[in-house]
């Protein structure tokens, strides 16, 4: 009984002086925080594919090969609307230099459809044949583990990356075709619209879109591509970049998270000017959440420059440094804006023109030509009339034309033979229902 007691009485002394050794709550980091940039730029992927397809889809812009124009706005683009296509180059040209020249690679990792396949192809490859079946240029065999080395997993990755590669080489064809024609090509629907040659290219753009997600992948994006190569022409060392805290490097000895995070295979802590990092922001969310387990942060992080300031200075500074960068791209913008604005504004959806009548060999000296275009995609009714000449003195063959989406028609005019000597001008006039009104001045000439 008394060995009894005294355990009792070791136990409760031990009891007391572990309750009063002090406590230290950490906060692990919540799975929400985790991720934090992972979310986001997923979101933006995904926003970018819809606004991809939205763009042709809607009008906005793409690019019609039957009538030999560019369409923006639903509209007809000519030659002859040179402030409407030049101010939307320059204006587009002006933001993506900005873009460069302050975000640098941010486009890439968060924009970039390519990257979004490629990264897509990775969690798909990962899936069905583990998480260290990565695919390498380096001649390295992607390893596969044991439990999923299957017919029917390498099956499932095969359609699954064929599937992805006929649903994205779609995506061409609505730039070139209305969604209409594209639909029909889908379920095999007899279109006059159709090129005969369609299928072949978009049986290349399969087998280039399938090659790319299935081999190259993110050693396109390291490189191959042309458009990283434009993107470094504007990168400085203030351009936005991933800075390393290494004040705090002996808290990363023995830990490489970040590196095996990073799918481009770069080493987060040893960023340079040039070099294939494309801003994604995975390696920073990797070393956010193993430090939230200690209660710190992390030592990675997205920085203009690399001042080390106080906080109120420091984002003066990046905001002057940003608005310097901008400086000389933004009057380039602006007139890219007013001309692209004024291009709207003075646009012309018909497009008139007349000329004497060519028949053979020669030209009619009474016979003329009066050309209409329909440069929108919808259907028109117009009114045909000539001003500045006596009744009865010429013969139109029609007054009214009524003009198919983005079509053309021409309508004859004749001058009588009882007109009298000397210079006659005269106005080609037309009035669509919708309001507009051309004119085109002629002058005939009776010896």
């Amino acid at each position: 009984m008394n060995a009894i007691n005294t355990k009792v009485n070791m136990s409760s002394a031990i009891n007391k002086t572990l309750s009063g050794i002090p406590v230290k709550a950490v906060n692990g980091g919540s799975k929400k925080s985790s991720g934090n940039f992972r979310w986001k730029r997923r979101a933006v992927q995904i926003t970018v594919l819809i606004l991809l397809v939205l763009i042709p889809v809607s009008g906005l812009f793409r690019i019609d090969p039957e009538n030999g124009a560019l369409v923006v706005l639903g509209w007809q683009v000519w030659f002859a609307d040179f402030f409407l296509i030049s101010g939307l180059w320059i204006t587009l040209a002006s933001l993506l230099v900005a873009l460069y020249s302050t975000a640098g690679t941010v486009f890439c990792g968060w924009a970039c459809p390519q990257n979004s396949m490629a990264e897509w192809a990775n969690h798909m490859t990962r899936k069905l044949l583990g998480k260290r079946a990565e695919v390498s240029m380096n001649g390295d065999a992607p390893k596969v583990a044991a439990a999923k080395n299957t017919v029917l997993n390498w099956t499932l990755l095969g359609l699954s990356l064929l599937g992805a590669s006929m649903l994205f080489a779609l995506l061409p064809l609505l730039y070139f075709y209305p969604p209409d024609v594209v639909l029909s090509f889908i379920i095999f629907r007899d279109d006059a619209r159709l090129a005969g040659s369609l299928h072949w290219i978009y049986f290349v753009w399969v087998l280039i879109i399938l090659l790319d997600i299935s081999v190259l992948r993110h050693f396109w994006c390291r490189f191959a591509c042309v458009y990283r190569v434009w993107q470094h022409s504007f990168k400085t060392k203030e351009t936005l970049h991933v800075l390393y805290d290494e004040s705090r490097a002996s808290e990363c000895e023995k830990c490489n998270y970040c590196v095996t995070t990073c799918f481009i295979e770069l080493d987060p802590r040893k960023t340079i000017v040039y070099d294939s990092c494309i801003n994604c922001g995975d390696c920073i969310d990797a070393c956010n959440t193993l430090q939230a387990k200690k209660g710190k942060k992390g030592l990675l992080r997205f920085e203009f420059g690399q001042r080390k300031l106080a906080k109120v200075r420091k984002f003066r500074d990046n905001s002057m440094a940003l608005l310097s960068r901008m400086r000389w791209t933004t009057p380039f913008a602006l007139l890219g804006i007013s001309m692209f604005a004024w291009g709207v504004w003075s646009y012309q959806p018909y497009h008139l023109s007349a000329g004497y009548l060519q028949t053979g060999h020669n030209q009619s000296a009474r016979d003329y030509r009066i050309e209409i275009a329909n440069k929108r995609y919808r259907p028109a009714e117009l009114d045909v009339a000539i001003e500045g000449l006596p009744k009865g003195s010429y013969t139109l063959d029609r007054s009214r034309v009524d003009l198919p989406s983005v079509g053309r028609a021409s309508v004859f005019l004749t001058m009588s033979p009882t007109l009298s000597h000397g210079l006659h001008p005269f106005s080609v006039v037309v009035h669509a229902r919708d309001g507009w009104v051309g004119r085109f001045e002629l002058q005939h000439f009776v010896d």
